[in-house]
């Protein structure tokens, strides 16, 4: 016998917790459910194991999608503001970072147990290891799991993408999504370190400009054993695709073959790696100094890859946004279907943004079911 639900959500993260709240708010009966022990595991390790939480600055420039206008409605409906606003009313304790990014003063856990009670105090019906083996559709939708079957006229894929596989994600919401006929574009890793034949500076860290295209960010890099890595590196590796040369300014703050000129007639005695030592770490210096002084602007290089989805942050592509309508995130062809969060093609920038797509698409959802 399987039991009867208005909406059954499909996995446990930030998006599925959200959408759960807001349906059963509205009166829906709810069942999540997850395919690991416990929930919320990518809120868990998020921001260094304090969750950032959302962005200040989030608007829809900062989001990548085959259709740029497609995030805008549920960013305008449920905003950060709102998330912020349910934060203060479970008195977490929270402070910004750089660039309007968001973190809990304490510990992510503290979300997670925000979203539960939230869940709990609107009847949610959360449960974890529950695999799911199959989900098909007659008059309601039936969702059969090593646990056990259920049905529900609605069904909410909330399963994340393909990043961080070590923690169990998959591409299930995917294959579920072209089970239906819905169309996924072609996904690949992003917020995600670059691989690169770069000299052997494994673990200097220093401000730049990175630029791959239009794209540009001006934050921290750092040198890898495997090539570059650090915020500026995993905005870029969103905008970055094979073959494609990226350059990166060293010196953002300097007109390098100024600072270099002045300096050697301040100092005609002093080496060149000295002087530059006064404005980049030490031993990167030592190797700049080797390097034409306009380089230092503007060092040009072609990464051979990515180090995939084991170390990145997010899944660029997704369930192609054609397929789904942007006020309610329902499946244009399959009524009752949903999907939000990570499993849309919607790609936020690093620095909370991804969470914040993850509340508003799932809030978006949560009104409709």
């Amino acid at each position: 016998m399987s039991q009867a639900f208005d909406v059954v959500v499909v996995g446990a993260g930030a998006a599925g917790l959200m959408c759960a709240i807001r349906a059963g708010q509205r009166g829906r009966t709810v069942l999540v459910l997850e395919h690991a022990e416990k929930v919320g595991k990518k809120i868990l390790i998020s921001g260094g194991g304090r969750c950032n939480f959302t962005n200040l600055e989030t608007r829809p420039e900062a989001f990548l999608s085959d259709n740029s206008h497609f995030c805008k409605s549920a960013l305008a409906r449920y905003t950060q503001h709102d998330f912020i606003a349910l934060v203060d009313r479970h008195r977490i304790a929270w402070h910004e970072k750089t660039l309007g990014q968001l973190f809990c003063d304490g510990s992510a856990r503290q979300i997670v147990a925000m979203l539960l009670a939230e869940c709990a105090a609107v009847g949610v019906d959360v449960r974890t290891a529950h695999r799911i083996t199959a989900i098909d559709k007659a008059d309601r939708f039936a969702v059969h799991s090593d646990k056990g079957a259920f049905t529900a006229t609605a069904v909410v894929l909330a399963t994340g993408g393909l990043s961080i596989p070590k923690m169990g994600a998959t591409g299930f919401a995917h294959d579920i999504a072209r089970r239906f006929g819905l169309k996924v574009t072609q996904t690949r890793p992003a917020l995600v370190p670059l691989t690169a034949g770069v000299p052997e500076l494994a673990g200097v860290s220093l401000p730049v400009m990175a630029r791959c295209g239009k794209a540009a960010f001006r934050e921290a890099m750092l040198f890898t054993h495997r090539g570059l890595s650090g915020p500026a590196i995993l905005q870029l590796s969103s905008y970055w695709q094979p073959g494609r040369e990226i350059s990166i300014d060293l010196l953002p703050d300097l007109d390098a073959v100024r600072f270099l000129e002045e300096r050697r007639r301040a100092r005609p005695k002093a080496e060149r790696r000295t002087i530059l030592a006064e404005v980049m770490p030490q031993r990167l210096a030592a190797v700049a100094a080797e390097e034409p002084a306009e380089r230092l602007n503007d060092w040009r290089l072609t990464p051979t890859g990515t180090e995939g989805y084991a170390k990145a942050e997010v899944t660029l592509g997704g369930v192609d946004t054609n397929e789904l309508s942007s006020r309610t995130m329902a499946a244009r062809r399959v009524p009752g279907l949903f999907v939000i969060g990570e499993a849309v093609d919607v790609t936020g920038w690093l620095g909370g943004y991804n969470f914040q797509w993850a509340w508003s698409s799932g809030w978006a959802a949560g009104e409709a079911v």
